[in-house]
């Protein structure tokens, strides 16, 4: 690669647009949603704090090694603010420095995971506000989520009908760790309302359900929490399909973010072969379970899977399908994708020009 030619350049000579599905704002401080919340949210932050639905667990997810939970070492500003805090430093190191053409901003903290589900359906909704007023209309390629505090079920409903209308929000975004499985009837009306709209649903992994992400207690090690993402993905995907989520709502999109993807033709492969012997358990069922899968299932590149043979991650994204798979930089964190190196180069000038635009144009409606 030419090294003195900016970033930028080498995706307009190629004539690829470039959508990041996943980028991190993070507030300074929670006193930045403090014009977003009532006196009485406020108060109640100031004298008895977040309560993370969280129990067992202490500190933060991410290694010692990586301050400010994940935080690239470079993307600090200068004043000290968090990573991830600065839209001038977001818009020089990542949007200007990459040319981004639209990206999705994905709020990980705190808007949907206090135990008080009233102050959680406050903090989601101010997190929307300040995503429109802070990130938003000082930077129109910086596009919204739906923060909704999901374990309030009318609250999020009456959220995503608070802002939906507004189309600069692209999608409704959750967490991957819920109270109970996300295919469960309590959580279809959230479901309808984003199908109402037209909206994906965002899934990033993470979140507060006070569980841990093993089925068999909790890990003892960081590394075991990353690899583990997948099989609880495959958990939450099961649900839907099993319950009948898709075919109650034929259009339903769902997008994986964050939750890598090698683990999704295996779980469709298993679970036809269930499905062959056990289908008379769920009538409501009218296709085989992959069918569903790649139907409704899409995910992004980060983390993307690196197999020793190059081949096999091909042999891996045509079976889930070119139209389903969109690229995602996870900016501002340690494992961040450079929008270059992260698809690879040889790849046919189609199937790049999907991953890195055209298959999120479609799902976010751009």
């Amino acid at each position: 690669m030419n090294e003195t030619l900016p970033k930028a350049q080498f995706l307009q000579k190629s004539k690829l647009k470039l959508i990041d599905c996943d980028i991190h704002p993070r507030l300074r401080s929670i006193a930045d949603l403090k014009p977003y919340l009532s006196t009485r949210w406020w108060d109640t932050i100031q004298t008895y704090g977040l309560r993370k639905r969280h129990g067992f667990v202490k500190g933060h997810p991410y290694p010692k090694s990586q301050p400010g939970d994940g935080a690239r070492r470079d993307s600090w500003p200068e004043n000290g603010d968090p990573s991830g805090s600065s839209l001038p430093l977001m818009q020089q190191q990542h949007l200007d420095y990459y040319g981004v053409d639209i990206g999705v901003m994905n709020p990980l903290w705190p808007g949907s995971g206090d135990q008080n589900a009233d102050l959680s359906a406050a903090l989601a909704s101010a997190h929307n506000d300040w995503q429109l007023d802070l990130w938003h209309a000082k930077e129109p390629r910086l596009r919204p989520s739906i923060v909704v505090p999901y374990e309030n079920i009318e609250a999020s409903v009456a959220e995503i009908h608070k802002r939906a209308p507004n189309k600069s929000f692209c999608q409704v975004f959750l967490l991957s760790r819920t109270n109970e499985a996300l295919g469960r009837k309590k959580y279809w009306p959230i479901y309808e309302a984003a199908v109402q709209y037209n909206l994906p649903i965002g899934i990033h992994v993470f979140g507060f359900s006070g569980v841990p992400i093993s089925s068999s207690g909790w890990p003892s090690f960081y590394i075991e929490e990353m690899a583990e993402h997948g099989t609880a993905c495959s958990a939450l995907v099961t649900s839907m399909i099993m319950e009948g989520l898709f075919e109650r709502f034929p259009t339903l999109k769902i997008v994986m973010i964050e939750a890598g993807f090698g683990w999704i033709p295996s779980l469709g492969w298993r679970l036809d072969k269930s499905w062959k012997n056990m289908r008379g358990e769920v009538p409501h069922l009218k296709r085989a379970p992959s069918e569903y899968l790649k139907d409704h299932i899409y995910v992004t590149t980060q983390p993307i899977e690196e197999p020793e043979k190059p081949e096999h991650l091909i042999d891996l994204i045509d079976w889930i399908g070119w139209d389903k798979v969109m690229f995602a930089s996870d900016y501002a964190h340690w494992d961040f994708d450079d929008p270059i190196f992260s698809v690879p180069p040889n790849w046919s000038e189609e199937r790049r020009r999907k991953i890195y635009s055209e298959n999120a144009m479609s799902v976010f409606r751009f």
